[in-house]
């Protein structure tokens, strides 16, 4: 077994510098995630995820690519894959014919949607998209929007887990997000830290029914940066009571847990006073996550990146956070297990093209 390595990292550029090398030997160091500015063309992209399995063949490579605006590769090939919300627009569209058959039509589109953002990942040779969106669409959050599916979450539990095949028939796993809902509040966790005044109960009830649904087929979530002061203080992703009282125990999931970005100004405030990036890391460890994300900090000379290195080590040889076999099994079991397929060959592959007949 080797030692669990929670924290996914980024890259400023299109290829490894020296330093990126170093960081990415680290054993805290797990994976890595990619942006729009690490890409060029599907050579240059593929070259890169290349050199970093060559660095050691167990780094789990992600992006944040769900269709829509949320899509970071969109030329030299890759489809433009459609809003979640237009697969939620298929399944309401009334049908002439038998009664049931837009929902059926959507459940389609959304497989045909997963396997084709799978398959052309993997031709890359990236591991992991964080996606579906879980998150139900009530209408005020501009940060999630038309990326749900839609307002009620049989719908969006349906589409997504027909999206999710689509992933698993790719070689993909999946990451539902954002633990237990982010789409009622309307701030942006990226720029402010929303609070949600609801109930534990109607949380339940709605926006956390996806992952009550959705247990044995997701692999991995990813909790909000939302306080939701009726259950906890603190937001989901440092919250012991969410992740594991409730997420864990109370809705028996047992795949991976990823924090969302530690850079976000949500993650940078807990218990009403700002934190550094390794006391948001530890408190999101703590609270029950695998991993650990820190994204767009390794521009420039890239010292908060290694600042979390430092810090982790450190906070691991003072007792402060104990590595964990079992979220290191976690992190592995997102490895995809088929072999890459080249990008010219999936490209005259029956269910490629078919998968893309049916895209909305």
């Amino acid at each position: 077994m080797s030692f669990h390595a929670p924290l996914i990292i980024d890259i400023a550029g299109t290829t490894l510098s020296k330093a990126d090398k170093k960081r990415l030997k680290h054993p805290l160091v797990g994976g890595m995630i990619l942006f729009a500015r690490n890409w060029e063309s599907r050579a240059q992209l593929t070259e890169l995820c290349r050199n970093i399995k060559k660095i050691r063949p167990d780094l789990l490579i992600c992006v944040d690519h769900e269709g829509g605006r949320v899509q970071r590769f969109k030329t030299d090939g890759f489809t433009h894959l459609p809003p979640m919300r237009a697969l939620g627009e298929m399944w309401r569209q009334e049908s002439v014919g038998l009664a049931g058959e837009g929902a059926m039509h959507a459940t389609a589109a959304a497989t045909a949607c997963g396997y084709v953002l799978g398959a052309e990942l993997r031709a890359c040779g990236i591991d992991l998209s964080f996606t579906p969106v879980l998150d139900l669409d009530y209408g005020p959050s501009g940060v999630i929007g038309n990326r749900a599916f839609d307002a009620d979450a049989r719908v969006v539990s349906l589409l997504a887990k027909s999206l999710m095949h689509g992933l698993l028939q790719s070689g993909m796993a999946n990451c539902g997000k954002h633990f237990p809902g982010h789409g009622f509040v309307a701030a942006d966790s990226h720029t402010d830290l929303p609070v949600d005044t609801r109930s534990l109960k109607a949380i339940l009830k709605d926006d956390a029914a996806p992952y009550r649904w959705l247990g044995n087929s997701l692999a991995g979530v990813m909790p909000a940066h939302v306080i939701y002061p009726k259950v906890d203080k603190r937001a989901a992703c440092f919250s012991k009571k969410w992740l594991t009282d409730i997420l864990r125990h109370q809705l028996g999931f047992t795949g991976a847990i990823f924090s969302d970005d530690l850079s976000m100004a949500a993650a940078r405030v807990i218990d009403g006073q700002p934190v550094s990036t390794t006391q948001a890391a530890l408190a999101a460890l703590n609270a029950g996550c695998d991993m650990v994300l820190l994204c767009n900090q390794s521009l420039g000379d890239g010292a908060e990146v290694d600042a979390l290195i430092d810090g982790l080590t450190r906070a691991h040889y003072h007792g402060q956070w104990e590595p964990l076999d079992i979220s290191q099994e976690r992190r592995l079991a997102l490895l995809p297990r088929n072999c890459v397929m080249l990008w010219d060959d999936l490209m005259v592959q029956p269910a490629y093209m078919q998968a893309l007949d049916l895209l909305p």
